[in-house]
């Protein structure tokens, strides 16, 4: 592992923050009345899997671009997970925004708009041989993938 600055992970970071700026003005009809359910266990998890996978992301240069080698593929793996996660953030700002919608699936990937990011990051975690970030990303995605799956359950009943 190399410490030092990945354009990478800044890039990856800007792709997953953007469109969830745009989202705190485009949130799902009667979102709130599913936010008050949420786990305070999840959420904890969620918000350290946040903060450390954004660090992570940004301090370790294994995560920039090397010269081609098999593990590229894991790389490519990541990338591709968050060009969908764009593709899905830009079907639901096109949908009537409600909570089906947000919680849609994408490809066959379920909550694709909480678990496309965990996966691309979890990949980028391979590819740089980075345990840091894995481990990082586990927390994360239980957190994360954690709350957005009940709020899915919520939404079904």
């Amino acid at each position: 592992m190399q410490l030092g600055f990945s354009y990478i992970g800044l890039l990856f970071l800007i792709m997953l923050m953007v469109p969830n700026f745009i989202w705190t003005k485009n949130q799902p009809v009667d979102y709130e009345k599913y936010v008050v359910h949420e786990s305070k266990v999840l959420l904890l998890l969620e918000r350290i899997g946040e903060v450390l996978v954004s660090c992570i992301s940004l301090i370790f240069a294994d995560f920039n671009i090397r010269p081609w080698t098999a593990w590229s593929w894991w790389f490519i793996l990541a990338a591709f997970m968050m060009i969908l996660y764009e593709i899905y953030w830009i079907r639901y700002f096109k949908s009537k925004k409600t909570m089906k919608d947000f919680y849609s699936s994408l490809l066959g990937v379920p909550v694709a708009g909480a678990t496309l990011p965990v996966c691309a990051f979890f990949l980028l975690g391979i590819y740089g041989k980075n345990p840091f970030m894995a481990a990082a990303v586990v927390v994360l995605g239980i957190g994360h993938i954690g709350i957005h799956v009940n709020h899915y359950r919520e939404i079904q009943n």
